[in-house]
């Protein structure tokens, strides 16, 4: 309300009923009950994040009306495009805000630059330049979109604000496809929130009619209100995820120029999403390498540089993640044989692998390579612990040492690097046998990883009982080997 009494045309975020408001109120209706965490084989790399869905509002509605921190203006590099969102926030800010896009002497594609909301509701207006789509350029378009989400969120975590309302920024004049650009902005939203979402209380997504149907299909694959929608969700991910904060990656495609082209890259240069921008075409020219042929050979002969290899690793690895992504794995999921629980002690991510679950005889094992790729891809992004359960595996259960060596050279370096520790459950002498030749003498650096458990009481003390999810059978044979201590679980208090 106005002092006068009179309805304001501006709309409060506060009463917009979220993302998760009307899904709770379904299950509610419908007497269904969730998912239970035991049920949850395979984890989402968007797992379900009440909090996160807290954060977020769906609303059909004009973006200028918004009473939040900020909203965003989608335009041209002049900023003086005429698309209905530019029009709608230029007549209700007022005059002033056009002297004042003038002072900004306009906004490349990609950026996002701010000026004050004026007679808006909102106190900031963040202008942002969405790119021109063509199918040939489908690359350049998706970093630059990417980088206009992430640069409004960035101006928006600098200038703390609290809410930020979002237009649809590829706008239907610069062609860019709807549920494309709707998977981009969607995750860009969702990794900026799993890392900086202390930042932020409020995101709205404004839509119009024509747009709403789209989001409406596509936010549970980013934003899932519950395990059982995490897991129905799962399989219309994209192939194409983008890296940790959501941004578009093509290593063939990328190229970085150094200040000195030809010399080889400092040992010490930063590893992980930097690394990825010297991944480029395969051709020569394209990568400024030399020879290719001479490459191989050099690689063959043992002479190439530590730099060179490891890109060449990187590579090898990136087609492994992109096969992995365009497979169906779906008959190795169903093994239920490799599964993300909670965590240890140290607060890092819990990998389970039960032996017994892999038919070593009976499957395809590079769909398995790939199947272990595509699960753990976002994983070992950060420090994790694997939990394998050697209980009651027999001769078809026993993974090769070719394959495991295979594994461990084709995984990333972050898979080594991040894992802080391997628990060997219910091992048989053979086993320790086994496993101390493969770590002594085929792969290095694992061996002091690995910690043979004999008992679940041994495992608990790393990783609490209410963070693991243990097949029945595991825990029928602790309780038959070990004494009934833990043969209940989670453990009854009288114990």
């Amino acid at each position: 309300m106005d002092p006068l009494g009179a309805p304001s045309q501006f709309v409060d975020i506060d009463s917009l009923p979220g993302w998760s408001d009307a899904y709770e109120a379904k299950q509610l209706d419908l007497h269904q009950n969730p998912v239970e965490k035991a049920q949850v084989d395979v984890r989402s790399p968007f797992p379900y994040r009440k909090d996160i869905n807290a954060k977020i509002i769906l609303w059909k509605g004009d973006v200028a009306l918004l009473n939040c921190t900020g909203i965003v203006n989608t335009s041209n590099e002049s900023l003086t495009d005429k698309n209905p969102v530019s029009e709608s926030i230029f007549m209700h800010a007022g005059p002033d805000l056009r002297d004042e896009l003038q002072k900004l002497k306009g906004c490349r594609t990609g950026e996002a630059k701010l000026t004050k909301g004026f007679n808006l509701a909102a106190r900031f207006i963040i202008h942002t330049v969405g790119p021109k789509y063509k199918s040939r350029y489908r690359t350049a378009a998706e970093s630059s979109l990417y980088s206009c989400y992430r640069n409004v969120l960035q101006l928006a975590k600098e200038q703390a604000m609290c809410s930020v309302g979002f237009c649809v920024i590829n706008s239907l004049k610069r062609c860019y496809p709807l549920e494309d650009a709707t998977h981009i902005a969607l995750r860009t939203v969702r990794r900026f929130l799993e890392i900086h979402g202390e930042t932020l209380e409020k995101v709205v997504f404004a839509v119009s009619e024509l747009e709403e149907a789209t989001y409406q299909k596509l936010l549970p694959l980013y934003f899932p209100r519950s395990l059982e929608e995490e897991i129905q969700s799962l399989p219309y991910l994209p192939a194409d995820i983008g890296n940790a904060e959501g941004e578009p990656v093509v290593p063939e495609r990328q190229i970085r120029i150094t200040e000195k082209p030809g010399v080889p890259d400092d040992a010490s240069d930063e590893e992980g999403l930097e690394a990825d921008l010297s991944f480029i075409g395969s051709h020569a020219f394209a990568r400024m390498e030399g020879d290719v042929d001479k490459q191989r050979r050099l690689i063959l002969q043992g002479q190439l540089s530590e730099a060179a290899l490891q890109k060449q690793h990187q590579r090898n690895y990136n087609r492994w993640l992109c096969q992995a992504r365009a497979e169906d794995l779906s008959d190795i999921a169903s093994l239920k044989a490799l599964y993300q629980t909670g965590v240890d002690n140290c607060g890092r991510t819990v990998m389970v692998v039960v032996g017994r679950n892999i038919p070593v005889t009976l499957i395809d094992m590079e769909k398995a390579l790939l199947y272990f790729i595509h699960v753990m891809d976002h994983i070992a992004v950060k420090e994790y612990v694997l939990v394998y359960f050697h209980t009651l595996t027999n001769y078809y259960n026993q993974l090769d040492s070719n394959f495991l060596k295979k594994l461990y050279d084709v995984v990333d370096a972050k898979y080594k690097r991040n894992l802080k520790a391997l628990y060997f459950v219910h091992p048989t002498f053979r086993s320790k046998v086994s496993a101390w030749f493969f770590t002594t003498f085929t792969v290095s650096g694992l061996k002091d990883k690995i910690h043979y458990v004999e008992s679940l009481q041994q495992l608990f003390t790393a990783i609490p009982p209410e963070q693991i999810d243990l097949p029945p059978f595991v825990l029928e044979y602790d309780a038959r080997e070990n004494g009934p201590y833990y043969s209940s679980y989670p453990p009854s208090p009288d114990l």
